[in-house]
């Protein structure tokens, strides 16, 4: 398993709450939490394999509506 280093900045300046969705959206684009998941629970080949699929998938679905092709 790769170890990676993430450093999120957030500028906190009045508004908490604001703060805190910035941070989650931030975690959340650099796929912290898909890899904290991935170390505390085991996932067989055949399931990679398929959540890989899946995932290919929904992108492409995702970049053909975005091209108007659906």
């Amino acid at each position: 398993m790769s170890k990676r280093k993430a450093n999120v900045i957030i500028n906190v300046n009045a508004n908490v709450e604001k703060a805190l969705k910035q941070l989650k959206k931030k975690i959340e684009r650099e796929g912290i939490v898909r890899d904290m998941k991935r170390v505390v629970y085991f996932e067989s080949p055949t399931q990679k394999k398929r959540k890989r699929l899946m995932r290919a998938v929904k992108q492409n679905y995702i970049r053909m509506a975005s091209q108007k092709l659906i």
